[in-house]
């Protein structure tokens, strides 16, 4: 089933614009994930490493396609005055299973570096929320999550 959630998002249409904008599902995806990488104030290498991974991984893209998504991403959030603009984009183009595989990669992220603040959190929480996944399937990710990354630290206010 992930193998299908992540051909799906694949799959989704890149834009045919010279610079991708917010409305492009991967800038927005690319966005979501780095604010939440960003969400502690702190980013860490291995963070950063994971990030690039989940996009390469996600989108099967490398080199310097690789490294435009991810300051497109960084970028948009920068410019961003909410989080909104992603996640309608998100909850427009993903379905109810991708929604919740998207969820996944955000914990994917928030563990990289072992630990769990407060902030990073919060911040899938308001996503999950804004773009339609439950709270039981944000919190089975995010327990699946830590449940990969030895001695992870931190827990969510969910428990």
């Amino acid at each position: 089933m992930f193998e299908r959630v992540l051909s799906f998002l694949r799959d989704l249409p890149a834009g045919g614009e010279a610079r991708p904008s917010a409305d492009d599902p991967r800038v927005a995806a690319s966005a979501l994930l780095y604010h939440v990488m960003n969400a502690d104030g702190v980013r860490q290498d291995v963070e950063w490493e994971r990030f690039k991974q989940i996009l390469a991984e996600t989108y099967s893209v490398s080199g310097e396609e690789l490294c435009a998504l991810a300051a497109a991403g960084e970028r948009a959030d920068n410019e961003a005055i909410d989080l909104y603009a992603f996640t309608s984009v998100l909850k427009r183009d993903l379905d109810a299973e991708a929604r919740k595989a998207f969820i996944g990669l955000m914990w994917e992220i928030v563990y990289a570096d072992g630990e769990l603040d407060e902030l990073e959190d919060n911040t899938v929480w308001r996503v999950a929320e804004l773009i339609g996944v439950e709270r039981r399937d944000r919190i089975e990710a995010r327990r699946k999550a830590a449940a990969e990354v030895p001695g992870a630290r931190g827990q969510s206010s969910d428990e």
